[in-house]
């Protein structure tokens, strides 16, 4: 059975109340992305970054998956071959919906990483500046979060589903952000169906063989309706 690779960006959380890097009023309007998304803002201003990503977990926390997520997540229990999620988003809404194997490229918000020793572990709901690793002992907690200049989590892996894939689909992503914006490419090179789902194309949007578009709570659970129909 055919191996479908999907990868979600903002775009399919916004309706659950999570904003994206380009909402008027959300909580990135307020910071410049060199501030709160970097290594060197967290150098600067640990503890602007850690108000910031507090804030982000405690809206996280109190968001709930959309009809798009269940939609997915059916769609992994429903189709007879392999079906891998990946997303650009740090919040769990899909592993809420009910979602397996989903590769969080970015990170994630419950998670937190030492700066020097790179352990992992669940993050309070508020982080401090000198937070201390529970494995070293060393004051250098900071989100599990991948920021800009920081190397996306799981490439290989990702690169080697993107291999293989015979559908590829992006689900609510701008097209702007690299490496995720080349997938469609990598996917496309492998022989795979590609599929754009989103608000409004995208910037890479000639690169898609198939192109849906409207709000993802719509969009996503007809898309997926119509794939479960082809079985």
């Amino acid at each position: 059975m055919k191996k479908i690779v999907i990868l979600t960006g903002a775009g399919i959380s916004a309706e659950s109340g999570l904003g994206t890097f380009r909402d008027e009023g959300g909580l990135w309007s307020h910071h410049r992305l060199e501030d709160v998304a970097t290594p060197e803002g967290f150098a600067r201003d640990p503890a602007l970054v850690h108000r910031f990503y507090n804030a982000r977990r405690e809206q996280a926390a109190t968001a709930l998956p959309n009809a798009a997520h269940q939609a997915l997540a059916r769609l992994q229990t429903s189709w007879p071959g392999e079906v891998i999620l990946i997303t650009q988003n740090v919040d769990s809404l899909h592993e809420a919906a009910g979602a397996q194997m989903v590769l969080h490229m970015h990170g994630n918000l419950a998670g937190a990483l030492c700066g020097v020793c790179d352990h992992r572990w669940t993050s309070p709901p508020q982080m401090q500046v000198g937070e201390t690793c529970p494995r070293c002992s060393v004051p250098a907690g900071r989100p599990d979060v991948v920021w800009f200049g920081e190397i996306p989590y799981h490439m290989d892996t990702i690169y080697a589903h993107l291999s293989k894939a015979d559908l590829f689909a992006a689900i609510g992503t701008s097209g702007q952000v690299y490496p995720a914006a080349a997938f469609v490419q990598q996917a496309a090179f492998a022989g795979a169906h590609t599929v754009e789902i989103n608000l409004d194309p995208s910037s890479i949007v000639p690169d898609f063989e198939e192109t849906r578009f409207g709000p993802a709570t719509q969009t996503v659970p007809v898309w997926v309706k119509d794939l479960l129909q082809t079985i």
